[in-house]
């Protein structure tokens, strides 16, 4: 996924002082990431923003009109990225984004050709995703145990959200929007939305089913209010819970785990998949876990498996 280039307000100002052609090609593009391609709100914004700044970009260069976006543009946006110190990995999902709205700008016929077809940047650096430990993860969720055993709805909600991201891996933005009816208790099943609409179970174990089960008997209905509806993970007024508040859970119960990275929910999902591939799970399996398109995704982590077992063997071997 794409990031924004720069804050809220300065993206506003820049989308409202775009040339009328222009303002329109991007508003029908919003359009196309909600309802043909199915993204998260999150992700919309993001790709907005960057095509923005391309768009703003192109404006200040004299080309008022969709066709006027052709690679001498793209190139020049890229280059004074660069020169503003964005690393070569931010660069490349700023080239992925541009690719993405030319190619679509040329499917619509707004644009003669697809200039961004040409457009080639360097390859990023892929890093290897921080993770914790398994005895990291488990005194995590001792940790977030032990804060529920007041039974402060807070808590216990805490307790299980943690739980469901390790469990099963799933992206915070599908915890998000997990409702009361996506948990098949009788078959330990979770139904997630994943990216583009696409649906798919995952198992959930037996410690992260009994915290979502005390957290709906015990929690939930202390926070619960009329505008709650079937969301599974309510906030403070009774909401459907949003991903700022999870980060927020999972860094603060990461502060009392003595040595452990400072990781957000995505870490949990690293985490997940990384202690999977080390317990015997099989690549293909994961995948269908982490809901990947591509198995090239997944690979990943077996780098980090990898990574993993050289360090141990240089510190345990005794020719290492």
């Amino acid at each position: 996924m794409v990031t924004r280039v720069t804050g809220p307000s300065v993206l506003s100002e820049r989308r409202a002082g775009l040339p009328p052609a222009l303002a329109a090609a991007l508003g029908d593009y919003e359009r196309h990431l909600r309802g043909v391609r199915g993204l998260a709100d999150h992700s919309v914004r993001a790709y907005v923003a960057d095509i923005t700044s391309l768009l703003d970009h192109a404006a200040r260069m004299g080309r008022d009109e969709l066709p006027g976006l052709d690679l001498a543009v793209l190139r020049s946006w890229l280059a004074r990225l660069a020169s503003t110190g964005q690393a070569r990995s931010s660069l490349a999902r700023r080239a992925a984004a541009a690719r993405g709205f030319t190619a679509w700008a040329a499917r619509t016929g707004l644009s003669a050709g697809d200039a961004g077809a040409l457009l080639a940047t360097p390859k990023a650096a892929r890093s290897l995703p921080g993770v914790l430990r398994a005895d990291e993860a488990s005194a995590l969720l001792d940790v977030a145990a032990a804060a529920a055993d007041d039974g402060d709805p807070a808590h216990l909600r805490d307790l299980a959200l943690l739980e469901v991201l390790y469990a099963t891996g799933i992206r915070v933005g599908e915890l998000c929007g997990l409702d009361l009816a996506d948990v098949d208790h009788a078959r330990r099943l979770l139904r997630v939305l994943g990216k583009g609409a696409k649906e798919r179970s995952v198992p959930i174990g037996v410690p992260a089913l009994r915290a979502v089960e005390r957290w709906t008997r015990s929690g939930r209905p202390d926070l619960a209010t009329a505008g709650s509806g079937a969301a599974l993970f309510l906030g403070g007024r009774g909401g459907r819970i949003d991903p700022r508040t999870v980060r927020r859970v999972v860094h603060g119960m990461l502060q009392h785990v003595p040595g452990a990275p400072d990781l957000g929910p995505h870490g949990l999902r690293h985490s997940a998949a990384t202690h999977l591939l080390e317990g015997g799970a099989d690549l293909r399996s994961v995948q269908e876990l982490l809901g990947h398109a591509t198995l090239a995704t997944t690979q990943i982590y077996t780098h980090v498996s990898v990574d993993r077992l050289k360090a141990t063997y240089d510190q345990a071997h005794p020719r290492a």
